[in-house]
Order: C-alpha cells, then sequence, then structure tokens
C-alpha cells in the first residue's frame, strides 16, 4: 500500500499517538480522561482530521468480536453467581504440601483458569486467596503473586477466549476453537511448567524458609474470610479505579443507611404499640425485629446477588410459630440453588463443547449468556451491569484509531521493509518475527500490535503455503500474549494482581516495577522461545 498524502499521514500519525499515549498511561498529567476515553478521542480525530470518512469508522468497527467479548464476560458474571471462583480459591490450599507444592499449583491453576474464563479474571478473583493463603502459611507474597499473573498471560495464549488479542486473531484468521487449541496447548503447558521453574530458581531459598508454626496458628485463614471474597470479574475498569478512600465512603454509606433503617424500624413498632388495640401488633422480640420488616431496597439487592439459601417466614402481621415450616423452606432453597448451579455450570460446558465442535464462536457465547439470564429467572439488569461496558466502547475506539493509522500507509511501509527478515518458513526469521511483534506489544500493547501486524503477517505467510499462514497467526497470538510478562505494564493481568494486591486488606502487597522486571524478562525470553518451537501449524 503506497503512502496518503503528506497530511493525512501527520494528522493520522498525530491521532494515534494521542491514542497511544492514553492507552499506555491512561492518567497522564496533561490529559488524564482514560483509556477509553482515548480510545474514543482517537476515533473521532482520525473522522475529523478526514483520514477516514464517517462510513468507513462504523464499518471498522468489527461486531463479531464484540460481540464474543460480551458474551464471555457474562458467562463469567454468572460462574462468579455460582462460586465457580471461590471454588478454585479453596483448591489453592487443598491438602498443600509445603511452599513449592502451593506456587505450582498457583500456576497450574491459574493457566488453566485463564484459558478458560479469560486472564484478567481470573487474576481479580484470585489474588487475594493467594494472599490469605500466604498470610495462613507465613510465606512471602512475592513469589506467588508473580506466578498467579504470569501463569494466567501463559495460559489465556491457549483459546481464543482466553484474552481479548486472542479473540481478534480468532475472528479474523477464521481458525476454529479446536484448531487454535490444538495448536498452542503444546507450548502453553510446557511454557507454564518453564514458568514455574524459574520462578523455583529465582526464589529457592525464600520458599525454604521454615514457617513459624506459632505465626500460623495466629494467622489462620477461616473459611468465611475465604467465601466472603466475591469480586464482579467483568467489571476490571471499576475494579482498578476504585481507591481505598472511595471504598470507605461507600461503607460509611452503608452503615449509615443500615442505621437509619434501623431507626425507621424503632418508630414504626412503638407507633403501633401506642395505636389503638384493634390494630396490628408488631412482635417486638428481638429476634425478629429489623428482618421482619420487608424493605423493598434491600430485598432487591439481597435477590440480585443470586439464589438465597435460606430465607425468614415472618411478617409484619404475624410471625410463625412453625420451625418446621422454616426448615423446610431453607432445604427447598438450598436444593434451588444447588440446582441452578448445576445450571450454569453444564451451560458454560456447552458453551466449551459448542465451540470446540467449531460453531460461529461470537452467537455460540451469546446464546450461552442468554440461556443463563433466562434460567436465572430473575431481572437481569443486576448481573448486566456488571459487564464492562467501558471495554467495550475501548474496543470501538480502537478498531476506528488502528483502521485509520493502516490508511495512513505507515504500516504497510515498514512491514515492506521488515518482510523479507521476517519469513515464518525460516528459524531467523520467525526469531525477528517474535522480536518485532515481543517489541511493538510492550510500547504499543499487544491488541492494537495483533490489528497492525496481523493481516500482514498472514498474507507473507500465505505466500509460502496455507499451513504457514495458520502458523503465523498462532506465532502472533502466542508472543504476543507472552510479551505481556516482560514487565509489569506488559498486561493488564499484571497491573490488576499489582492494585488487587496492594488494596487487600489486612494482608495488603506492594509488588514493584523492578522486582516484577527481575523476574519478567528471563521467564519471558525463556518461554517465548521455547513455545516456539512446539506451535502446530
Amino acid at each position: 500500500m503506497a503512502m496518503a498524502p503528506t497530511v493525512k499521514v501527520v494528522l493520522g500519525s498525530i491521532a494515534f499517538v494521542i491514542f497511544w499515549v492514553l492507552a499506555v498511561f491512561p492518567a497522564v498529567p496533561f490529559l488524564p480522561i482514560g483509556r477509553t476515553a482515548g480510545s474514543l478521542l482517537g476515533g473521532m480525530l482520525m473522522v475529523l482530521f478526514r483520514v477516514i470518512t464517517p462510513d468507513q469508522a462504523y464499518a471498522a468497527i468489527d461486531l463479531p468480536i464484540l460481540g464474543l467479548l460480551f458474551g464471555t464476560m457474562v458467562v463469567s458474571v454468572y460462574l462468579e453467581r455460582a462460586d465457580m471462583f471461590k471454588y478454585l480459591g479453596k483448591l489453592l490450599a487443598w491438602k498443600s504440601q509445603g511452599a513449592k507444592d502451593l506456587l505450582c499449583r498457583i500456576c497450574l491453576i491459574s493457566a488453566i483458569s485463564s484459558a478458560l474464563f479469560t486472564n484478567d479474571t481470573s487474576c481479580v478473583v484470585l489474588t487475594e486467596f493467594v494472599l490469605k493463603i500466604a498470610r495462613q502459611q507465613n510465606l512471602p507474597p512475592h513469589p506467588f503473586l508473580l506466578a498467579l499473573a504470569s501463569s494466567a498471560n501463559i495460559g489465556s495464549s491457549a483459546t481464543p477466549i482466553g484474552n481479548p488479542q486472542n479473540l481478534v486473531i480468532a475472528v479474523q484468521s477464521k481458525i476454529s476453537f479446536g484448531m487454535f487449541l490444538f495448536g498452542i496447548f503444546p507450548a502453553m503447558l510446557v511454557g507454564v511448567i518453564v514458568n514455574a521453574l524459574i520462578l523455583l530458581c529465582m526464589y529457592w531459598k525464600l520458599l525454604s524458609v521454615q514457617k513459624d508454626e506459632e505465626d500460623v496458628a495466629s494467622e489462620v485463614v477461616g473459611e468465611d474470610d475465604v467465601n466472603s471474597h466475591r469480586f464482579s470479574p467483568a467489571t476490571l475498569s471499576h475494579l482498578t479505579s476504585l481507591n481505598s478512600q472511595e471504598a470507605n465512603s461507600m461503607l460509611e454509606s452503608t452503615n449509615q443507611v443500615e442505621s437509619t433503617l434501623r431507626s425507621r424500624v424503632t418508630l414504626v413498632e412503638r407507633d403501633s404499640i401506642q395505636g389503638s388495640p384493634n390494630e396490628s401488633e408488631i412482635q417486638k422480640d428481638p429476634s425478629v425485629g429489623f428482618e421482619s420488616i420487608r424493605i423493598s431496597d434491600a430485598s432487591k439487592e439481597i435477590e440480585n446477588s443470586g439464589p438465597i439459601l435460606s430465607k425468614k417466614s415472618t411478617s409484619v402481621n404475624g410471625v410463625e410459630s412453625d420451625s418446621f415450616a422454616e426448615e423446610s423452606l431453607g432445604f427447598s432453597e438450598k436444593w434451588k440453588r444447588v440446582l441452578w448451579k448445576a445450571c450454569v455450570y453444564l451451560v458454560t460446558l456447552g458453551m466449551l463443547i459448542s465451540l470446540l465442535s467449531g460453531l460461529n464462536m461470537s452467537w455460540t457465547a451469546i446464546t450461552a449468556a442468554l440461556a443463563l439470564v433466562v434460567l436465572d429467572f430473575k431481572d437481569a439488569r443486576p448481573s448486566l451491569e456488571k459487564v464492562s461496558y467501558s471495554l467495550l466502547i475501548f474496543f470501538c475506539g480502537m478498531f476506528i484509531t488502528v483502521d485509520g493509522f493502516n490508511k495512513t500507509g505507515i504500516p504497510s511501509t515498514l512491514w515492506e521493509f521488515m518482510e523479507p527478515y521476517a519469513k515464518i518458513d525460516h528459524i531467523s526469521g520467525t526469531a525477528i518475527l517474535a522480536v518485532v511483534i515481543l517489541v511493538l506489544s510492550n510500547l504499543a500493547s499487544n491488541v492494537p500490535t495483533v490489528l497492525l501486524l496481523g493481516a500482514r503477517v498472514a498474507t507473507s505467510a500465505a505466500q509460502i503455503s496455507p499451513a504457514s499462514e495458520k502458523k503465523a497467526w498462532l506465532v502472533l497470538a502466542w508472543v504476543s500474549t507472552v510479551a505481556g510478562n516482560l514487565s509489569l505494564l506488559g498486561s493488564a493481568a499484571n497491573l490488576i494482581v499489582c492494585e488487587q494486591a496492594r488494596r487487600a486488606p489486612h494482608c495488603g502487597y506492594n509488588l514493584t516495577f523492578w522486582s516484577h522486571l527481575k523476574f519478567g524478562v528471563p521467564s519471558t525470553l525463556i518461554v517465548t522461545a521455547i513455545g516456539l518451537t512446539l506451535i502446530r501449524g
């Protein structure tokens, strides 16, 4: 593709640079509007600068990718409500044989859950579990946090639904879910093992320190602590932007509301006692008190959090004295929840089987999401509100911005210079291509890198053979994903682990940029190199 006119090249480059700065540094001092707004700003400038037309901007938005992303986020919300991630957290500590066993277990569980539920979701829900278990066993959290983040990135490379860049590659390349998994799974499996070995080698002495039994006994994490950890995995942007001051204000507001409600209940009880004998009396038993009054807002919030294990059958007009009826109701509700959770797991399993069978990935994910909404049999708004719509909007703006930058001719010109040296059928060519992807993924982020390079790399490889084209897409998926382990800023999963660990109550830990870099550089280079030899075209 020839270079566009100079004015279009300059203006398109300015729009892309603005997008890049805000995507990589969302809190930049001179324009702290965040990634989502920065993405929309970049897309709007491409249209205002007439680099692309409005119709071309609309056409640049890839609806199948957005549909697949939306469907997987909704499914992850219902899986979280069905306690899937709570069980994963318990599995980390089940019959643990020490620090080294725990580290290997974190690597394995993080990789598998990331391949099935995306790496960002796994990091959101597992970080505090890891911190609590490290505290329980009196272990330094640093190596375990690195294991969680790095293994999540490596594991997510195995499937099209593991991370956003894989979604883009799967849709653009039209590689089926099964072929994608078959092509990268060996590299992913060996990569997770090698990554765990690197962690063990680097932190062997730290993990070999004998724990103080008295300290462990005083810091044992109860099951209630684990059960109380309930995140909304799809709302990643909200989690990363919420600071401790906002959290404290939310807690104070909750306490204030509860205090107000209790005072209102007291007034109602007092007025009813002072009323005429013919009026309905309100039970003054403190065991009934607050819970006996049905307050619509509170009940709606409880109902939205999922099926309830037990309910009070007490009403304002009277108290049921039949304890057997209450026990029967609790038993019934318990089995309703068990049945609902089984349905959620079965629908998710059906979605994975359908994806492996080669059905359309976007519509399969959307169908599974709607099936879960219907099975829930209640207003879906609270669950749908947990979807990260800001991420979907970010993708829309990014599609427009990258398409406009492609039309300037700059990416094509740079690729024409690199293409002779990056042939996929030679070891040296594969190595050069991997280095280019690795550098761009850390400079421009992995999804824009895939959008910029994907079609060009595939077209170049198709001239060699159809098998080479497929391998080129898989190499792009593997390297752009593992590249996220290079530095703390390399992937959203790393930042999520860092922020979640820093803000964790009672067991917070600050994972620094340099401490991550010391592990990230050797791990990324070694795992990437080994994985490239195992990818099947």
